[in-house]
């Protein structure tokens, strides 16, 4: 099965949201989005952001983040029942790694 990846701008990619729908992408993009900025503004040569979303059994979203900075990759991974709650918490603990 090929995998669908959306990507914002060049250096952030999706994968695994095709099943939502058009409002809730429009929130995800924008919380996305604010944390890329984020990260680029604190991270020495922002590379990359990607996000994979899996559903698993219960309705619970499984978060994957992965950024690359200067080839050095910051990984992270959240398990939640709501789907926003999981993507800001697995971005904020890359945000918190690379402030250290």
């Amino acid at each position: 099965m090929e995998e669908d990846v959306l990507n914002l701008g060049g250096n952030i990619e999706l994968s695994g949201f095709s099943s939502l729908d058009g409002g809730t992408m429009i929130v995800l993009k924008k919380i996305v989005g604010n944390y890329a900025r984020k990260m680029s503004d604190q991270a020495g040569n922002f590379e990359k952001l990607s996000i994979n979303m899996k559903t698993v059994h219960d309705n619970q979203f499984e978060m994957h983040a992965k950024m690359l900075d200067n080839g050095k990759a910051v990984n992270s991974s959240v398990t939640d029942r709501n789907l926003f709650v999981a993507v800001d918490s697995a971005l904020k603990k890359i945000i918190n790694e690379i402030s250290k």
